[in-house]
């Protein structure tokens, strides 16, 4: 628990597109916690098993998914990338560069830097398949670019991501991105998938002022 004895949980992955998609429902809810909740974040390992470029097949799948959630939510799509021959799209090197962040500098930081590995992938399509390419990104982002580096590539790095993937699994997160509440009745769900602000924002005061039903509270 947290000094404020309140803390919003966001579980989710950099290069997940809904996630993208959440982004600017997941800035809203930053800003509404501010001074009241603390907002921690836990990285889920979407496509950590993907170690091979993908195919024609499931490059033309990945462009109609994201299509769907640019469609629905407003976020703006590049779809470059998707026309390299070495495009792979493994989700744990990004995952650990937002570990790396948090670990170097908190939470605050980390999500800064979620945000900013979310609009390289999604807009800027660069490779976040580099380690290289997400050592720079810190780097642009005010992180110190050796000591960055040095943590990023360690293999305790590579363990604390691992622990954050089974912590998510321990939670009980099937999909992202989630948002948990956690407080001194323990943690409950907000959502788990896109939800609006609209939606979201009156549950989370209500959750901030104590009010919250928690027989009732969340969405899908």
């Amino acid at each position: 628990m947290t000094q404020m004895n309140k803390e919003l949980i966001y579980v989710g992955d950099p290069m997940c597109s809904w996630c993208w998609g959440f982004s600017p429902v997941k800035h809203m809810l930053q800003e509404q916690c501010e001074g009241r909740a603390v907002v921690s974040m836990i990285v889920g390992g979407l496509h950590i098993d993907w170690t091979e470029p993908q195919d024609d097949d499931r490059k033309r799948f990945l462009r109609e998914h994201w299509e769907d959630v640019g469609k629905r939510t407003g976020q703006p799509f590049s779809y470059d990338i998707l026309e390299r021959n070495d495009f792979i799209g493994n989700t744990e090197p990004a995952c650990r560069a937002a570990v790396t962040a948090r670990e170097l500098e908190g939470n605050a930081r980390a999500l800064d830097l979620f945000a900013a590995l979310q609009r390289a992938y999604y807009q800027e399509n660069r490779d976040m398949d580099s380690s290289a390419v997400l050592i720079d990104l810190a780097a642009e982002h005010g992180f110190d670019k050796e000591k960055f580096g040095e943590a990023f590539l360690s293999a305790e790095m590579k363990e604390t991501t691992v622990k954050d993937f089974q912590m998510a699994q321990r939670l009980g997160v099937t999909g992202f991105p989630t948002m948990l509440v956690n407080d001194q009745h323990g943690y409950a769900y907000l959502t788990m998938g896109y939800q609006p602000y609209d939606q979201l924002g009156p549950i989370v005061e209500a959750w901030l002022e104590d009010k919250l039903d928690r027989q009732t509270q969340a969405a899908e």
